[in-house]
């Protein structure tokens, strides 16, 4: 199990329910296409998952 993800926004929150918009904010995503590593613990798979149906995870 890595200690570590990437998280890339592939589809835009515009659209998105206001909770889902938030979290994506949270997760520290701006635009679409662009990533950031965050740490693989709880909480930040449990963001994950809610946004599951806009973003990409990779472990590293």
């Amino acid at each position: 199990m890595a200690d570590k993800v990437r998280v890339t926004l592939v589809k835009s929150p515009i659209g998105a329910i206001p909770k889902h918009r938030k979290t994506v904010e949270a997760l520290g995503l701006k635009k679409v296409n662009k990533s950031v590593e965050l740490p693989n613990n709880d909480a930040t798979k449990g963001m994950v998952q809610q946004v599951r149906h806009l973003v990409k995870v990779e472990e590293i």
